[in-house]
């Protein structure tokens, strides 16, 4: 489920409804400095698009007309999650887009996503700002892998966070990234290196989160 923490509501958001003009449109996006911002219906709760600032540009160097409704060029109209969204889907649906919509239980816009804060949460959840050392370990597609890397890592300390990539179907080999805490020392990270190769685990990359 996504965090309302992480979602800027409504009521600090730049918007416009959709009865404006792509000039009025272009007035917000050039006062705001964004490039992109929702358009909303008159009563300011329905979710109608975004509207880019490089698309009425588009339009204005072709000879548009900008008395036109901001629907005109509206974009991204099916791009938005729920608050009860599964958080795994986010990732999928955001993508490519500068935000993603928010709706809550009764359909209705609540706020936006940004890419910025998933980066934020990610940073967060990878412990990196009070964390040691990231390592990446490679192992193969082995049952029971996940549980003998973390036994050997924690014969020497915890292990604040733990992200694992290439879990796809046809991959041949797993790389598991492991923050250990701030105060795992040099010696101590090259015994855990040292007992992970022991066991036929890679460990091809290592991060110093403190240099």
């Amino acid at each position: 489920m996504l965090l309302k923490t992480l979602i800027k509501p409504k009521n600090e958001l730049t918007t416009v409804q959709e009865d404006f003009t792509l000039a009025q449109a272009l007035d917000v996006l050039e006062d705001s400095g964004y490039r992109c911002v929702p358009i909303l219906d008159k009563t300011g709760k329905i979710f109608r698009g975004n509207i880019y600032k490089m698309h009425i540009y588009r339009h204005k160097s072709r000879g548009g007309d900008m008395a036109l409704p901001v629907t005109h060029l509206l974009k991204n109209a099916t791009k938005f999650i729920s608050l009860d969204s599964a958080f795994f889907s986010v990732f999928f649906t955001i993508r490519d887009l500068p935000y993603i919509t928010v709706l809550d239980e009764k359909n209705n816009f609540y706020g936006i996503l940004t890419h910025n804060r998933l980066l934020e949460m990610l940073s967060q959840s990878w412990n990196v700002n009070i964390g040691s050392y990231v390592l990446t370990v490679v192992s193969s597609d082995e049952r029971g892998d996940l549980v003998e890397m973390s036994k050997i890592i924690t014969k020497y300390t915890s292990i604040s966070s733990c992200i694992t990539l290439d879990v796809q179907a046809g991959e041949l080999v797993h790389r598991t990234m492991f923050t250990l805490p701030a105060d795992v020392t040099k010696e101590k990270l090259d015994k855990i290196v040292a007992n992970l190769e022991r066991k036929n685990f890679k460990v091809p990359e290592i991060e110093d989160l403190q240099a």
